[in-house]
């Protein structure tokens, strides 16, 4: 993948301020693919899919694809099992959909774009033909303020099944962005616009810096004629042959870490020497082969004061490889129960001294926190999750008690590692780690030799807002 210094260096040099837009299409432009297959998967897994209602949604496609029918009135023929529903119902099913089908395909690299517009202080808009309840959900997640779409038809809060007119689509998405542009003092020659299709032409001619991602072949071939920048983004998708190779790779690097291991624990008489080398050894050539980089802020907290408590937010399955990577020795890890049995993850983790917590257990849970205080009291740190598991996006859940609790008990600090974009080389479900650079910003050692039990809650408060600030940077 492009660095990100280099994807965002045009706009880091562009003017800065309100008056510069930058438009985003949707479509094989923020999110892989087509956010309507997400939707398809959704209403086939909740309501079926009739012979019937596949044949009406066929040939409504085919009328449309030809020109024999307009974009309002595909989308109405398209949406006919939504008539009745509330604003409220079709929200609620957009944010499923989003976050169980569509985060996985969201772009690092228009995720980089967005973020390097709203650091310049530019306008941000999402302008999709697509409806609010389609895309509201990704607007969030990008800290997209602005959505200029679709609207549906609604009576007594109830979809009507009828599409406002016109829609935003082809000339449509040209007005809506001009719209937007008299009422926010936006100035359209010095504004963006990214988008895939030869359909927005009209919008691409009406903005001073038109950007093509992943162009359609009609469109490649406009843009290549008038000069148009061309970004084509390959971190989402069918894997490349030399990420699947870098994944096979990394399975293989078990092996040699393990050989440098086992002589540094002969060597020294220590199994943790020994532990410490392999697993800080495999999490070097395993970033390595994948092509994952990391890039670390405040790189000095992570060792000034030891043993400690080391907090990360949990987005990726990649995340326990980057802190193994970024501890790199004297350190214990909390995972959930279900890995002691995985094959070779397990065993491996059994040798390190992880910790394994049934989460499903509150006491039980609790009773297998005192190995890590211990190990705390003996020297060792601790590496936790305080969410407990994985996050769907990527703000962080809420932080639980125990690390806090293990951190108080040994009378150690908490030191808070941000992890800002782990999901760009691993996203939730995936299986090949893509090639990436992944900030990390790592905050100064808090102290909790002070604190009291009545206490802990406005505490923990404290540290959870600190990471969704960071985040949000």
């Amino acid at each position: 993948m492009t660095s990100r210094r280099e994807l965002t260096r045009e706009i880091d040099r562009s003017p800065e301020g309100p008056k510069v837009a930058a438009f985003f299409d949707v479509d094989r432009t923020l999110l892989a693919g087509f956010s309507a297959v997400g939707f398809m998967k959704d209403r086939v897994a909740n309501e079926g899919f009739s012979l019937g209602s596949m044949a009406q949604a066929f040939a409504s496609g085919l009328r449309f694809g030809s020109k024999r029918t307009s974009f309002p009135t595909f989308l109405e023929e398209s949406s006919t099992n939504l008539v009745g529903l509330s604003e409220e119902d079709l929200l609620a099913q957009g944010e499923r959909v989003f976050e169980k089908h569509l985060i996985t395909s969201l772009y690092p690299e228009a995720r980089a774009l967005v973020e390097a517009h709203r650091r310049r202080g530019h306008q941000v808009a999402i302008v999709s033909s697509a409806t609010h309840f389609q895309i509201d959900a990704l607007a969030r997640e990008l800290g997209i303020e602005h959505v200029l779409c679709t609207e549906l038809e609604f009576e007594d809060g109830r979809f009507t099944g009828k599409v406002r007119r016109p829609a935003c689509w082809q000339e449509g998405k040209a007005t809506a962005a001009r719209g937007f542009a008299e009422g926010n003092d936006v100035d359209l020659s010095r504004s963006f616009f990214y988008t895939d299709s030869h359909d927005d032409l009209p919008l691409l001619d009406a903005v001073g810096n038109p950007r093509l991602v992943n162009p359609d072949a009609e469109l490649a071939r406009i843009g290549a004629r008038r000069g148009w920048p061309v970004y084509q983004f390959h971190s989402r998708g069918t894997p490349s042959a030399r990420e699947v190779a870098g994944l096979v790779g990394s399975l293989s690097a078990l092996g040699p870490a393990a050989m440098i291991g086992l002589p540094a624990a002969l060597a020294t008489g220590s199994l943790r020497k020994g532990v410490d080398m392999m697993l800080s050894t495999y999490a070097d050539l395993a970033t390595t082969l994948t092509g994952v980089e990391l890039n670390v802020e405040g790189e000095e907290h992570l060792w000034s004061h030891r043993p400690a408590v080391f907090l990360f937010n949990h987005q990726s399955g990649l995340d326990s490889l980057l802190m193994a990577k970024l501890t790199q020795r004297d350190v214990v890890g909390i995972a959930k129960k279900e890995l002691e049995t995985t094959p070779i993850v397990g065993p491996l983790m059994k040798a390190a001294g992880v910790v394994f917590v049934d989460r499903g257990d509150r006491d039980a849970a609790i009773e297998a926190m005192t190995p890590a205080v211990e190990a705390l009291r003996a020297g060792l740190s601790v590496v936790i999750a305080p969410e407990g598991t994985r996050s769907a996006t990527h703000r962080p859940g809420k932080f639980k008690k125990g690390a806090f609790h293990m951190a108080m008990a040994a009378g150690v600090p908490i030191v808070p590692v941000v992890l800002m974009n782990a999901l760009d080389a691993l996203p939730r479900d995936g299986v090949v780690i893509r090639a990436a650079t992944i900030d990390v910003i790592v905050h100064p050692p808090i102290p909790t030799a002070g604190w009291q039990r009545e206490e802990l809650d406005e505490r923990i408060a404290e540290v959870e807002r600190l990471y969704h600030e960071t985040l949000a940077r």
